[in-house]
């Protein structure tokens, strides 16, 4: 089959191999490259190094709202269009353009998790399974019908890296199955539930800053979902304090939230800090400028550390 594929980040890695394997691909679109890193450089995207290894063309387009970029991928004459995360809106010229349409591989269980960021959107809404579900796109953020879904259970340590991970190693075989049941027209398009649908919208450095009137429960579960980016933080001393390694343990404490308290646990889970509900055990921690501890080992160089409220 002839395609073309679209994608960015290195979670669509593995779609890319897997189609690339099996069927003829054109060009790979992705976005252009970006500066990145404390030295600016410019970086290219994780699909663009691999297509390159490939030997398969690739196109940077801005955006599709010109009508040169439009007519590029048309005469480019592909069956069908791949799209993992892309980053770039697709309009309806470019949907039209594909006799098999664009078909889009999404890594939530539609219509749960529309958006930018489905996996940590998963984690943090604390929902026991998510999956990858690959869709036929239409105008809309997510809205296609549903072509695919299989699902994978969260566990409590999955973070938006290991979580995602998995998605991604599943993703490359059910697109080879979707591709060759849609092209033979062995697949019948279910639509989405739209009452059922939720969004998760872009995250932003600012979303890790931590408010200790939440419960610990959510904070935990942002850590886990904020990472490897932003992760959650607060301030100590007018320095970013990094929250590394926690999880909410089942101690109680009157002091008000922000309050750092000890109590006794494991060696190196024996500081927390006190939430609008229960307390969140804190393992590991990084200071503004210096290298991550334990958080044990932390409160030898910083006595007054415990008995500090941090601020919300």
């Amino acid at each position: 089959m002839r395609l073309v594929f679209m994608g960015t980040p290195e979670i669509a890695l593995p779609v890319l191999k897997a189609v690339s394997s099996r069927h003829e691909v054109v060009a790979v679109y992705t976005r252009p490259d970006a500066y990145s890193g404390r030295g600016r450089e410019l970086a290219q995207s994780a699909i663009k190094k691999e297509a390159s290894k490939l030997g398969i063309p690739v196109i940077q387009p801005l955006n599709f709202k010109d009508g040169k970029n439009i007519s590029v991928l048309q005469d480019l004459q592909p069956e069908v269009i791949v799209v993992v995360a892309y980053g770039i809106i697709l309009p309806k010229a470019v949907l039209e353009i594909p006799r098999l349409g664009c078909i889009n591989v999404h890594f939530s269980v539609l219509p749960r998790h529309r958006g930018a960021s489905p996996v940590a959107g998963a984690i943090l809404a604390g929902d026991r399974f998510t999956g990858v579900s690959i869709m036929l796109m239409e105008t809309g953020v997510d809205t296609g019908p549903i072509l695919s879904i299989s699902q994978l259970p969260v566990f409590d340590w999955d973070t938006t890296l290991s979580l995602g991970q998995r998605l991604s190693g599943i993703s490359g075989g059910l697109i080879i199955d979707v591709l060759e049941a849609w092209n033979r027209r062995e697949i019948i398009l279910r639509p989405q539930n739209e009452a059922a649908a939720t969004y998760s919208g872009i995250i932003h450095k600012e979303d890790g800053l931590i408010s200790w009137n939440e419960e610990a429960a959510l904070i935990w579960r942002k850590a886990r979902a904020y990472h490897p980016w932003p992760g959650i933080y607060t301030t100590w001393r007018g320095k970013m304090l990094k929250l590394l390694s926690v999880e909410p343990v089942s101690h109680h404490s009157q002091e008000k939230p922000g309050s750092v308290i000890s109590f006794g646990g494991t060696s190196d889970m024996n500081v927390g800090v006190v939430t609008g509900k229960g307390i969140l055990g804190i393992k590991k921690i990084q200071l503004e400028g210096k290298k991550e501890v334990l958080t044990a080992d932390f409160i030898r160089g910083q006595r007054d550390f415990i008995g500090s409220v941090l601020p919300d």
